[in-house]
């Protein structure tokens, strides 16, 4: 599943993310391009719980 993160900068965004992420399934595996703003993530868990850990980390997503 693939985000559009707008609010992404930086490595420090990047492993915020990651942690998020992770948090709620640590056996996701995560790849950010910050330059094209998007997250992309393997995880057995939904999107809407992936999108919803993004967003109470403080970076909204959309899918993309």
């Amino acid at each position: 599943m693939k985000f559009k993160v707008p609010d992404m900068s930086c490595g420090h965004c990047v492993a915020s993310i990651t942690r998020a992420v992770k948090a709620i399934d640590p056996a996701a595996e995560v790849t950010a391009d910050v330059a094209g703003k998007t997250v992309t993530v393997a995880s057995a868990v939904s999107a809407a719980a992936v999108a919803k850990a993004l967003n109470d980390a403080g970076y909204p997503s959309t899918a993309a």
